[in-house]
């Protein structure tokens, strides 16, 4: 296992990390089978990842309680463990955004429900501490937080020793760089992959700058990447929200997963390896999120750790990647 420090905080986290948004279940996602979840955390910890990321929205607090009950039986001191604040459905507080079955997602980085949310964050994870503590998405109007009472309210979650480094996710430039003007920032999450690579143009460049890790989620684009989709692939709802997913942009995607496969024959690797490796090449991406549900899937993704990447095949890719445009929204 390879391993890269997050930030500044002193933490040293395997390059890939194990997501858990799959494990939370949920609408957005296919029936989910509790024991095979702990299962594939264990595996994933087994193979070397330390790493493992979570959120309270995702299956509203179902994946923290999953990863709670697998790290019962590990050493705690040994993983870094991430989840997140910025989701909130216990009452009207924040702004409203989304309904999901009968409950209302609202968008809140109020001081009050982020302690109230890191509480019940550590109960369901059995910890006394998260790793690094992130803001999943920006606060909206009408219940707009200003970023400064939100970082102060981390920062002292920091002081009090429930967190050890602040991350933030899902941000502009200008909104990173307030949150910086308050406080140390250690890591920002935004998705990355080899044909999304709109990162590059503002939050890469800022991360090499301040010296943040940068952890990409949906390096396979939902699965995308993985080489196993074709044109007539069910897909979850969340897989069908990803743009490179939908029916109109699939062709291009796939075409350029064709050339992908061509080059996994030459390392013999799965396209998906060759996803993953390629994106650990790119300059500021530090960590990728790769989800999971099943142990057969970490497994193999983990072997493109393994990969040594020709300079030359990393711009062959780059170039295939660019001539596919941008998908159509």
């Amino acid at each position: 296992m390879k391993f890269r420090p997050i930030g500044k905080s002193g933490i040293e986290a395997s390059v890939v990390a194990l997501g858990t948004w799959g494990i939370g279940g949920g609408p957005n996602w296919a029936d989910t089978d509790d024991a095979y979840s702990v299962g594939t955390i264990h595996k994933a910890l087994d193979l070397g990842i330390n790493m493992i990321d979570t959120a309270p929205v995702y299956g509203n607090g179902h994946s923290e309680e999953m990863v709670g009950r697998a790290l019962k039986t590990v050493d705690r001191s040994k993983v870094i463990l991430s989840t997140k604040c910025g989701w909130w459905w216990k009452d009207d507080r924040g702004s409203e955004f989304m309904k999901r079955g009968d409950i209302t997602l609202r968008r809140s980085l109020r001081p009050d429900t982020i302690r109230e949310e890191i509480e019940m964050s550590l109960k369901r994870l059995g910890t006394d501490y998260i790793d690094i503590y992130f803001t999943h998405w920006p606060s909206i109007p009408p219940d707009l937080t200003p970023i400064a009472e939100t970082m102060n309210c981390l920062l002292e979650l920091k002081k009090e020793g429930k967190i050890r480094a602040i991350g933030i996710s899902n941000v502009t430039t200008e909104q990173a760089k307030e949150y910086l003007d308050v406080g140390q920032v250690d890591v920002i999450q935004d998705k990355y992959s080899a044909i999304d690579r709109a990162k590059e143009c503002d939050l890469l460049p800022l991360c090499i700058e301040e010296g943040m890790a940068f952890m990409a989620y949906s390096p396979l684009e939902a699965g995308l990447l993985s080489g196993k989709i074709t044109m007539d692939t069910p897909v979850s709802v969340a897989q069908g929200n990803q743009p490179w997913m939908k029916p109109e942009n699939r062709p291009r995607a796939l075409a350029f997963i064709d050339k992908l496969r061509g080059l996994a024959e030459k390392y013999d690797c799965t396209v998906a390896q060759l996803a993953i490796a390629f994106s650990l090449e790119q300059p500021g991406v530090s960590h990728l999120l790769l989800g999971a549900r099943r142990e057969s899937t970490i497994i193999e993704n983990v072997k493109a750790l393994d990969l040594t990447l020709e300079p030359a095949d990393l711009v062959r890719i780059r170039g295939w990647a660019e001539a596919l445009g941008t998908p159509t929204l």
